[in-house]
């Protein structure tokens, strides 16, 4: 190969070579001593050449490297303070000037090792390919100990000018910068103040300028976006909007505090408007909630509930008897919930006969019949609660083969209570129409005895029924009225007790107790549950060794 020369990049002569090595071979060193590298000058290294001429002289010393490569002499031209074999000077010389610095960093980013070239000026690398590479591997290391060296002497440099200087001349170069930029955050601050002026009167600038001078000192402390500072003006506004609406609303609520009853003045004729009606049971309620600041001045305490008790019984289709009824039983809070809650229909719910079958194959034999149902709850390991169905639910194949028994949920509760065991002698006293004969039944398994007494013939029909379709073969129905019980059974071991009531309790069921009942039917029943009671507390046997309970229920209030 003949000599090529590479005067800009590398400055030195290259070795011609006058055989190949094999392949994967590498080629052994060159007998003869290359030259040493010619420094290499440029515009950077004029510059700080020029800015180190300014300070203390010291020896320079140079240092002569083995023959570099092309791809490593770019990255050794490019290395911190060490340009050409020349060290850094002492830290004490005046700052270069800011041209120069950038070129001269723009020279030490170039980590990469390789330098620019135009297009006029080519570079072959490849001759010296199969040299550079023993000697790369060589100096490699070295080189890379040099580029930290100079970086940290760089690092040392930037800080040389305000080493140098006086303290006074080193607060100001810190107190300049801080200035600005507190005069910055102030102005941009000034600007958010000004857009929110504009909305926001008077006295409201006044309280924003207050909170804005107590946290000055958390401000300092700590910088927020610009965003941020808006944000929380915004916050404090809407803040201070907020409490005056609240105390406008307490002044309005105030105001209207005492309620007026007015007198008689609707037509007794003329259908109800059940809207005003409506609005002034709340006002009465609402007064006989805090009675005594916002009663209007003269009136009663009775002369609200009376006029409560005419309009409930009008809104709700009550007779006046049940609507004071409940207002002496409960609150007027509790009886306002009593009668949204008798307006509520409720679910249908039933019964899985385990006598016969599984809950879980009663669900899939009545969902493949396109009924929607779901278990009842934890609490109950044979209840099913259904949300619809595409068939009647009271006539499908298996309510007829005795799958289960429409019952509400709530019925489930005193047999429950009760628990009766395998074996034992178990009294119904009011058995009709047997839901909860044929429960107890399934409870113990068909085992024991079971008297089934109900006082009226004619529903005696539907309890035999019920007991044959649900397969109870350890019940025997009777007909005695309760009350001679003890003289005719004697002793029992667990008694149930669902006496006849007024039915107050499901009037959602059946919405006929509203205008039906009255106080002597009310007194009637209680007198007749007592007697009950006290013949079922004769029937059972106190002595009993797994049983001697009573269990009373009653769907009324």
């Amino acid at each position: 190969l003949s000599e090529h020369t590479c005067p800009r990049v590398c400055g030195f002569t290259a070795q011609s070579r006058t055989t190949m090595p094999a392949k994967g071979k590498r080629a052994a060193a060159p007998a003869t001593t290359p030259s040493p590298p010619k420094r290499r000058t440029t515009r950077g290294m004029a510059a700080a050449a020029a800015a180190n001429a300014k300070g203390k002289k010291s020896a320079e010393k140079k240092r002569t490297p083995a023959a570099p490569s092309a791809s490593k002499k770019g990255k050794a031209a490019a290395g911190g303070d060490e340009f050409g074999g020349f060290k850094k000077k002492d830290k004490k010389q005046p700052e270069p000037d800011s041209d120069s610095e950038d070129e001269f960093a723009a020279l030490g980013d170039d980590s990469d090792g390789e330098e620019d070239l135009s297009g006029d000026e080519p570079l072959d690398v490849e001759m010296e390919g199969d040299n550079s590479e023993e000697d790369s591997d060589e100096d490699e290391d070295e080189d890379d100990d040099d580029d930290d060296d100079d970086d940290n002497d760089d690092d040392d440099e930037s800080l040389e000018g305000i080493e140098n200087k006086s303290p006074k001349d080193a607060k100001d170069l810190f107190s300049d910068s801080d200035e600005d930029d507190e005069e910055d955050e102030d102005d941009e601050f000034a600007e958010l103040g000004d857009d929110s002026d504009e909305d926001d009167d008077g006295p409201l600038e006044q309280d924003f300028s207050g909170d804005e001078s107590g946290s000055e000192s958390e401000s300092d402390e700590e910088t927020l976006l610009p965003i941020e500072k808006k944000a929380r003006k915004e916050d404090a506004r809407r803040k201070r909007e907020a409490e005056d609406a609240a105390a406008e609303q307490v002044l309005n609520i105030e105001d209207e505090d005492v309620y007026e009853l007015s007198g008689d003045e609707d037509d007794p004729d003329a259908p109800p408007d059940l809207q005003h009606v409506q609005a002034r049971i709340q006002e009465v309620v609402r007064v006989l909630q805090d009675f005594k600041s916002r009663r209007e001045p003269g009136r009663s305490r009775g002369e609200y509930v009376e006029r409560l008790v005419a309009d409930l019984a009008t809104y709700y289709g009550y007779n006046t008897f049940l609507i004071q009824y409940f207002l002496d039983t409960f609150s007027v809070a509790e009886t306002m919930e009593l009668l949204e809650a008798n307006e509520t229909q409720r679910p249908v719910t039933l019964r899985t006969n385990t006598l016969k079958c599984r809950r879980r194959e009663l669900a899939a034999s009545l969902i493949n019949r396109g009924v929607n149902l779901d278990p009842i709850g934890k609490w109950s390991k044979v209840g099913l609660l259904v949300y619809d169905s595409r068939v009647p639910i009271g006539a499908t194949p298996e309510y007829m083969a005795g799958h289960y028994m429409l019952q509400s949920a709530s019925s489930f509760l005193p047999c429950m209570a009760l628990a009766p065991q395998d074996g034992e002698r178990v009294l119904d006293v009011a058995a009709a129409p047997g839901g909860k004969t044929t429960y107890l039944a399934a409870l113990m398994r068909n085992t024991g005895m079971i008297f089934a007494n109900e006082f009226q013939k004619k529903r005696l029909s539907s309890l035999v029924a019920n007991l044959q379709r649900m397969g109870c073969t350890n019940a025997t129905v009777c007909n005695y009225d309760g009350r001679q019980l003890p003289k005719v059974l004697g002793h029992v071991d667990r008694v149930l007790l669902d006496a006849p009531c007024s039915g107050t309790g499901v009037i959602a069921k059946d919405s006929s107790v509203k205008v039906s009942k009255s106080e002597a039917d009310i007194n009637k029943c209680a007198h007749l549950q007592k007697e009950l009671l006290v013949a079922a507390i004769d029937c059972c046997d106190a002595n009993s060794k797994t049983g001697g309970d009573v269990v009373y229920s009653t769907c009324s209030i």
